[in-house]
């Protein structure tokens, strides 16, 4: 993995980073010998007649007794609204909005107005940058161990994750994130911190890492009886970092940041296995683990290790997003073929959701049976955007084929946005907050929905 901030971008509001607005007075006047314009402040000085030079500026509290005041706050409103006032003015403003409510609720109007000008967006560059310069640095030079287009995913959210934590303040590692998923049909919950979400991030990859012969960060781990199941590693891991007081994994008892480098370094090594390994997805099939049986298409129960690792990129970007939220900062999707890998996962993944739910009696339509190699009923899944397309989703048989007849004789259409799709599959939304472009047997496309939902985990 290539470091995801070469080239840099602007720090974060909050993050740590210089202050914002001109410099002070003092940075104005010639120093060492430079000349007197250069360093001066962005924001011109008052004007003589409103502060002589070399006198201290006036005191908020002087002007606001000053029968001239309002109509000079008025007029530096709009320049307040865009942070295009000079520390004096700022002081000024400020100190008269507490006092005026006229000019309090024009501050707030043409505040709003200055948000619509500058929409909120991320700081962070471009992803397709990053996949543009790599582009244009492997045809000069090609990789000598290039990384297949499966675990592309996975290297490029790492980068974005990775990102994201670089420009965090100190305080944000401790922000409470909170993790949705739903059991059968019933919405989950727990609420972590910046640094629990990579604890799971570690325990839940370190499955992939067993499998590609790498070290298990949590070999020898106490507590933790069953090393294949993902919600108990979590759990070891969580109950490994806290404190006596605190058994959430909010990691108070540590620095915040202790888990981001093993993190960062197991990712790059799962990257790096698969790079040695290579060929196509789907070409090589692996053992998964034992208690994470179903979850993944298989063929003689050992899934294609193309899904474990898109598996693990789909973590990868659903958590980066609570976290992203928890911190308030804007995060927007994966590369479009990057996403159009997940929704494929996740569109694959659901024949075998809903033959769980029948089994489990939770359906609301009535199963149907088929004689074996003859088609079933199908569900027309439709998925808009740019990691969009097309799924038709067998719901008698997870392993039944769909025929171009039983295709065109789909029983429902769901039609979804791709990122809602995925959020769905990850248990950010529930089903009732996606079926709004749904038609055909509403039964059936409660059931495709709820199983849907259903694939989500801790």
């Amino acid at each position: 993995m290539s470091d995801p901030r070469s080239g840099g971008s602007g720090a974060r509001p909050g993050a740590g980073g210089p202050p914002q607005g001109g410099t002070g007075a003092e940075g104005a006047g010639a120093r060492d010998g430079v000349h007197e314009l250069e360093g001066a402040p962005r924001v011109p000085r008052p004007r003589r007649g409103e502060a002589e030079v070399g006198e201290h500026p006036e005191d908020p509290e002087d002007v606001l007794r000053r029968p001239d005041e309002h109509e000079r706050v008025t007029a530096l409103l709009g320049a307040w609204a865009l942070a295009a006032c000079s520390a004096e003015e700022t002081r000024l403003v400020e100190a008269h909005l507490d006092a005026c409510a006229a000019c309090a609720d024009e501050s707030l109007r043409l505040r709003d107005a200055a948000m619509l000008l500058e929409p909120r967006r991320s700081l962070d560059l471009d992803p397709e940058l990053r996949a543009e310069v790599l582009d244009g640095c492997l045809a000069r030079r090609p990789a000598r161990l290039p990384v297949p287009s499966w675990a592309a995913p996975l290297d490029a959210e790492a980068a974005r994750l990775d990102a994201l934590l670089l420009d965090m303040a100190d305080d944000e590692w401790l922000a409470e994130v909170r993790l949705r998923w739903f059991d059968e049909d019933t919405e989950r919950g727990h609420t972590t911190t910046v640094a629990g979400v990579l604890d799971h991030l570690r325990a839940s990859d370190g499955l992939l890492a067993r499998i590609m012969s790498l070290p298990d960060p949590l070999a020898g781990l106490p507590g933790l009886d069953d090393p294949d199941d993902p919600t108990a590693r979590t759990l070891a891991a969580w109950a490994a970092t806290a404190t006596a007081t605190d058994g959430n994994g909010n990691g108070n008892g540590r620095d915040a940041r202790a888990g981001w480098e093993p993190w960062r370094a197991q990712t790059r090594a799962l990257v790096w296995a698969a790079s040695r390994i290579g060929g196509r997805t789907g070409e090589r099939r692996v053992p998964g683990p034992a208690n994470d049986a179903g979850r993944l298409p298989a063929v003689g129960g050992a899934p294609s290790l193309s899904d474990l690792y898109l598996d693990r990129a789909f973590a990868c970007w659903v958590h980066a997003g609570d976290i992203a939220r928890a911190v308030e900062y804007p995060y927007g999707p994966p590369l479009p073929p990057h996403l159009r890998l997940l929704v494929d996962l996740a569109a694959r993944r659901l024949p075998g959701s809903i033959a769980g739910r029948r089994r489990a009696g939770l359906a609301r339509s009535p199963a149907r049976l088929t004689t074996a190699g003859s088609p079933g009923r199908t569900l027309h899944l439709e998925v808009e955007g740019a990691g969009g397309g097309d799924w038709f989703i067998p719901l008698d048989s997870p392993v039944a084929a769909v025929s171009r007849t039983a295709a065109r004789g789909a029983v429902a259409h769901v039609a979804l946005d791709d990122v809602e799709f995925c959020r769905l599959a990850a248990g950010r939304i529930t089903p009732d907050e996606a079926a709004s472009g749904a038609e055909g047997d509403p039964d059936i496309v409660h059931d495709v929905l709820a199983a849907a939902a259903s694939m989500s985990r801790l």
